[in-house]
């Protein structure tokens, strides 16, 4: 089945060329024209990324996606902008974007980040233990909830990922590269930085002490684990 993107573009011109070209590589798109109807389709219906625009009319692109992640959801947020400024870029993402593209921007680059968001691990036919539980946190896998001591935590689908895929792997010694390319589905060298900066954020989130840590664990020269 191919994935359902919800792109969220009030520009008509780049709304039609942008559908056109995702739904030419086998996507099934539906649009929204502004902020509003974006945050009403995407906690209504069923999408597995969202293409989010930053300059929207009746609601910023920022407050969809803040008040997307603020439902629960973690459905993939992509954001594009005309803004190249770092702080805006850093507002995004810790609203809980997962990825961030500045127009102009060239077709194939937003294809292949839409792939590496979209990439999951291969169906888990054998899987069978879908709650995990570590220290006082539990995360349902299936249910994409974390809760720690019992509160629920809110994290993005990144982070989400990231702890999932920490999880799964608990134990584990996991490298820089090999954390990035498995989650990310990066490869390059200069991208092992936000590994750090997704690790972090969850530690705020998750750790008792986020200074002293006793779930994740940096493996001094060599990455992380989650401890058993």
């Amino acid at each position: 089945m191919s994935a359902h993107i919800l792109l969220v573009e009030d520009e008509e011109a780049l709304r039609m060329t942008l559908g056109d070209r995702l739904r030419s590589e086998g996507y099934a798109v539906e649009y929204a024209f502004d902020g509003d109807e974006g945050l009403s389709k995407a906690t209504r219906l069923p999408f597995d990324l969202i293409i989010l625009d930053v300059m929207l009319p009746r609601k910023s692109g920022f407050d969809v996606c803040r008040d997307i992640r603020q439902a629960g959801l973690i459905t993939p947020v992509l954001m594009l902008t005309a803004r190249g400024q770092t702080l805006d870029k850093v507002l995004g993402l810790k609203l809980g974007a997962d990825d961030y593209l500045t127009k102009p921007f060239e077709m194939i680059e937003l294809t292949a980040r839409i792939e590496a968001l979209l990439r999951r691990a291969p169906p888990r036919a054998a899987d069978h233990q879908q709650v995990y539980h570590v220290g006082p946190l539990q995360v349902d896998v299936r249910g994409t909830t974390v809760t720690r001591e019992g509160k629920p935590v809110r994290l993005s689908a990144r982070e989400f990922q990231l702890l999932r895929y920490l999880v799964e792997h608990q134990g584990a010694t996991l490298s820089r590269d090999m954390i990035l390319k498995d989650v990310w589905g990066y490869s390059e060298d200069t991208f092992t930085r936000t590994v750090d900066v997704h690790v972090a954020s969850l530690r705020q989130k998750l750790e008792k002490d986020p200074k002293q840590p006793e779930l994740i664990l940096t493996i001094q020269g060599l990455g992380y684990k989650l401890a058993s």
